[in-house]
C-alpha cells in the first residue's frame, strides 16, 4: 500500500475539491488499519502546512444509516482551524465552496475543559467536560454518487467538511446528562417543510455513550492522536445526512430549551 501516493491523491482532491477513485477499489488490501495510516500522514501534512486540529469528528454513529452507506462501525477524524465556525447567533450563513456533494448533519458536540482517559465512570468522563453545544457538521466526501467502504471513509478525511458550533451551555446545567441528552429531539427542516427527525439516543444510545466509546477506542488506537483540554468532539449526526445546495434554509428546532435550534442558509 503507498501510503504517501494515497495521501498526496487525497489532499488534493480536497484541496480542488474534485473527486477520485477509491483507494479499496485500487489498493489491495486497504483496510481499517491501513486507512487510519493515511489519516495519520495527511494529518502531519496539515499540521506541517499550517493547519491546526481543534478537536475531532465521530461518524456513523447513528446506526439507523448503517445500512444506507454500507458503514456499521463508527469511524474518526480530526477537524481543524480552516473547517470549525464558532456560530455567534443561532442563524448563520455557509459558503459551500470548496465541498463535493455536501450534507447536512445536525449534532450534539462536546468541549474538553481537560483531557479524558479510557475506562473512565459517567462522573469521570462528564468532570472532563466543559460545555454542550447543537450544531452542523457538513459532511462531503470526494467518491462518486457517496458510495464506499469503510477504509474509503477514514481516508477520505472521516467525510468532514465544516464544522459550525451553536451556543455552548454548561455541562453542569445538565443534572442527568446522560438520560437527558438521549431523550432529547430533534426536527429538521427545509425551506420551511420537515424533512427529518431524529433523537439523542439514535447515536450509540446517547451523546455521551458514543463520546465514551470513542474516548476508550481513541486510547487504543496505534496512531495515539492526542485528546486535549480545549478540544471539540462531535458526536455523530441525529437524522440522516442530506444533501445541500446553495439557496436553501435550514433550521433544526430540539425538545431541550437549552439548547437553542439553529438557522442555516446556505450559498454557492
Amino acid at each position: 500500500m503507498n501510503i504517501a501516493a494515497i495521501s498526496t491523491a487525497l489532499l488534493a482532491a480536497r484541496d480542488g475539491a474534485t473527486r477520485l477513485a477509491l483507494p479499496s477499489a485500487h489498493e489491495p488490501g486497504f483496510d481499517l488499519a491501513g486507512a487510519y495510516v493515511v489519516a495519520d500522514e495527511i494529518r502531519r501534512r496539515r499540521i506541517a502546512r499550517g493547519e491546526h486540529p481543534l478537536g475531532y469528528k465521530i461518524g456513523f454513529t447513528n446506526r439507523s444509516i448503517w445500512p444506507k452507506y454500507g458503514v456499521y462501525a463508527p469511524i474518526w477524524g480530526p477537524v481543524w482551524d480552516s473547517t470549525v465556525t464558532q456560530l455567534e447567533a443561532t442563524e448563520h450563513t455557509v459558503s459551500l465552496a470548496g465541498l463535493v456533494q455536501p450534507r447536512l448533519e445536525p449534532e450534539i458536540m462536546f468541549g474538553f475543559a481537560e483531557a479524558p482517559r479510557a475506562g473512565m465512570s459517567d462522573a469521570e468522563l462528564l468532570a472532563c467536560i466543559d460545555w454542550v453545544a447543537h450544531g452542523f457538521e457538513i459532511v462531503h466526501t470526494h467518491f462518486d454518487d457517496w458510495r464506499f467502504q469503510a477504509p474509503d471513509t477514514v481516508a477520505d478525511f472521516a467525510l468532514h467538511g465544516r464544522l459550525l458550533v451553536g451556543p455552548h451551555v454548561a455541562m453542569r446545567e445538565f443534572a442527568a446528562a446522560r438520560s437527558e441528552l438521549a431523550a432529547l429531539q430533534i426536527e429538521l427542516r427545509r425551506n420551511g417543510g420537515a424533512v427529518d427527525s431524529g433523537a439523542g439516543r439514535a447515536v450509540l444510545d446517547g451523546p455521551l455513550d458514543a463520546l465514551r466509546i470513542w474516548v476508550d477506542a481513541m486510547h487504543a488506537q496505534p496512531q495515539q492522536w492526542p485528546i486535549a483540554a480545549g478540544d471539540i468532539v462531535t458526536t455523530g449526526t441525529l437524522t440522516d445526512a442530506w444533501p445541500l445546495a446553495p439557496g436553501e434554509r435550514w433550521h433544526t428546532a430540539l425538545s431541550d430549551p437549552r439548547l437553542p435550534g439553529l438557522t442555516l442558509r446556505t450559498e454557492a
